[in-house]
This record gives C-alpha cells, structure tokens and sequence, in this order.
C-alpha cells in the first residue's frame, strides 16, 4: 500500500486501500441487515407458509425472528466491544464475518423449519454486534478527520441498502397477494438466495480485511483508554449522557418501526404486504445518509445537524403514527402514511452516522466502539420493548405505541438542543 495523498498536518499519509476496507465492511453490513428483516415486509404471509409450528399470539412467533437481534444485541454488545477494542478490528469484524457464512447458509439449508431459521437467526444476531460496533473503530483507523463522517455516513447507507432490500425485493420473491393461490410461497428459494450472498460477503470480509494501515492517518491511535476506563470515561461525560438518552428513544422508534412494517401496514388498513411503509423509510434514509454526514464534515458542524435531524423527525413521525387521525379516505391516510415514512427514515437515519461520530469525538481517548456499542445497545433494549408491545394480542397496542413514538420524538428535538458542539470543531 501507498500512501494517497496527506491529510492536513502533513504528516499522517491516507493509503487508497481504505476505500476497500470500507467496500467489504459494507457488503457484510448490507448482509447482516437483510437477514435482520427477512420475514418483517412479509410477515402476514410468512405466518401461513409456517402455519401450524408456532403461537401466532404467543411471543415466539414471527415478529420474533427481528426481536431476537435486539435481544440477543443485549447480551453480546459489550463483549464484542471489548473485543474489537482489545485485539482489533480484524478480529473482531472476523468474528462477524465468520458467523455470517455459516449461519446465514444455515437459514437457507433449514428454511422450511421456523425452529430452524430461529436457530440460523440467533447465530446471525451475535455475528450483528461484532460488525455494526466496528464503525467508528474501522474509520479512525484508515480515514483522516475530513473523511470520517462520509466513511461513517456510507456504512450506515450499507445497513439501509440491506434493510431496503429485505423491504422490497423480499415481497417480489413471495406470493404476497393474498387473492392469488400462491400467497405464502418462495420463502425456501429467499432464504437460500439470501444465504448464498451471506456466505460471499463475509468471505470476502475475511480475506481482503486489515487492521491498519502502515501509518495512521492521525494522532487518535497515539492515546488510548483501557477498555473498563473507556465506558467510566463515556458515562462521565453530560454531551454523551445526553446522547444516549437520544438514541434510547430514537434508536429504539427506528427498531420497532423497521421490525413491525407489515403490521402497522395492517394496522393502516393496507391489505398487501408490499413493504413499501418500510421501503420508503429506507429510501429516504439512503438518501439522507449520503448528504447529511457529508455536510457535517464540510461544515464541521456535528451538533447543528444533528438537531435539524431531530426537528424533522417530529414531522415524519407525526405522519407514520397518526395518518388514521388527520384523514379518513383510505388512500389519503396511506399517502400520509409513506410520507410520514420518508421523511422519518431520512432524518432519523442520517442523524445516525453523524451521532456516533460525534460520540466518538466527544468521548476521546476513550474506545470508539465502546461508545458507539453503548449507543447501539440502548437503542436495540428500547427497540425489543417496542416490538414485544406492539406484538402481544395480536398488535392490539399498535396504535398506542404510535401514538407514544410522537411524543418521545418532541423530547429527543428538546434535548439535541442541549447540546454542545463536538470539541474537535469548536
């Protein structure tokens, strides 16, 4: 590896190589997604296809199978954390990887078993820590200051572009019409297809990833915290307590509104599952992903964006949880509905790339996937509560969660307000 040009003290060079880091990091978080949310677009029709081998109004049912990776998030955060922190991003992104194939071919080999593709799942929620807690980590490694919200706004698009895949294309490979014979149908050849991709991506992650590069791009890598005095240094600070109780609620509306697409499709009184309430959200999350995180490194400006992201999420969540409330023709009350769903994705999902930079700045010296971890797993026990809630006899809680999403979201606007600028901009 050469070094491509140098950054702004002149004497830390950048190496091209970090934009392949950044490709294979990204297809293995574009899997990890997918699988994530393969049944959530076509949960209605995934019910019939397993009829019969499990309690459609018990807990292990179908919208189990998204819970599950905030659940098992929980538990294994902290400790793929201290991994990654302590022997390295190769490693720990190895990890990840290494599950991916297997489990993620295992999920397709056993898809006509529900307790099967539940097992494959609870291999591929563990892989998920191991790779999403390495965002902040990878990028202060291989890219200088200028570049790390970009690097960070495009690993997040990754995770959009997979959840947008498990939005839109999942339907087209079901019989999702519930007026044609083969509602419930194609599942086995989806999962499979989806397992197939899996396995090549974190091969590929496995092969062509490095830990560093020959010279560090900045000075960050020069001090750094223990793991244990990392998370009292994170928890000591008011900008990242503050910030955590950001993505408590904002992390958590996301989890449950991307897990639940179908049943608040139902809950709208739309009869297909076409996935678009959830496709919309990542269509405008895509969107706001590549612009916002660009424009906070232009600007160095991390605070102000991330408060023109929470202002918009009012609207948008207004829109989604209350679309039955400001109209009464079905039609209209969709529309509203995916417009509310647009709108929410794009600033809910580019305030996410921008907050764990931030977090990462704010925090210094302490662990970057320490703190970005920490944001994760609050936001993953906030999004299994929602989704356990909204789930139980039969969604009938639904609308009231809805309800609740709106408010929590005037209370993330008030509190973004609170904060201070990141200290390397101020």
């Amino acid at each position: 590896m050469k070094p491509e040009n140098m950054t702004e003290n002149k004497s830390y060079p950048v190496y091209s190589y970090r934009w392949v880091i950044l490709a294979v990091y990204m297809l293995l978080s574009i899997v990890i997604q997918i699988q994530w949310l393969t049944h959530a677009s076509v949960a209605r029709p995934a019910e019939v296809f397993y009829q019969g081998q499990f309690n459609p109004d018990g807990l292990f049912n179908i919208d189990f199978l998204a819970l599950l990776y905030m659940l098992v998030y929980v538990v294994v955060c902290i400790p793929a954390s201290y991994i990654i922190d302590t022997y390295g991003i190769k490693i720990g992104i190895g990890i990840g990887a290494a599950i991916t194939v297997v489990c993620g071919l295992m999920k397709g080999i056993m898809a006509d078993s529900y307790i099967g593709v539940l097992i494959a799942q609870v291999g591929l929620s563990v892989a998920q820590p191991f790779i999403l807690n390495s965002v902040t980590a990878l990028t202060v490694r291989w890219f200088p200051l200028r570049e790390r919200g970009l690097a960070a706004g495009l690993s997040a698009l990754a995770q959009y572009l997979g959840i947008i895949v498990a939005m839109l294309v999942t339907p087209l490979m079901i019989g999702s019409n519930p007026d044609l014979p083969d509602y419930g149908s194609g599942f086995p050849k989806m999962l499979m297809i989806y397992g197939v991709i899996s396995a090549v991506a974190g091969i590929l992650t496995i092969i062509l990833m490095r830990e560093t590069p020959p010279e560090p791009p900045g000075d960050e890598l020069l001090v750094r915290m223990s793991f244990r005095k990392g998370i009292r240094h994170i928890l000591g600070l008011r900008d990242m307590r503050i910030i955590l109780i950001i993505f408590l609620f904002g992390l958590g509306i996301f989890n449950a509104v991307s897990s639940m697409t179908d049943s608040i499709a139902e809950h709208m009184g739309v009869k297909d599952s076409e996935g678009l309430i959830g496709g919309l959200m990542l269509v405008g999350g895509i969107i706001g992903a590549l612009i916002v995180p660009w424009l906070s490194d232009v600007y160095k400006k991390r605070k102000l964006f991330l408060v023109i992201c929470m202002i918009g999420m009012v609207p948008g969540t207004i829109c989604l949880s209350l679309a039955d409330h400001l109209a009464t023709n079905p039609d209209t009350i969709y529309a509203i509905t995916l417009a509310g769903s647009f709108i929410l994705g794009f600033f809910v999902m580019s305030a996410g790339p921008v907050g764990f930079q931030y977090s990462a700045e704010v925090c210094y010296p302490a662990p970057e996937s320490t703190s970005q971890g920490l944001l994760l797993l609050i936001g993953q026990v906030t999004g299994m509560v929602f989704v356990a809630g909204m789930s139980i006899h039969d969604h009938q809680f639904l609308g009231g969660f809805m309800t609740l999403f709106v408010a929590l979201t005037v209370v993330i606007m008030i509190l973004g307000m609170t904060l201070r600028e990141s200290p390397h901009f101020r």
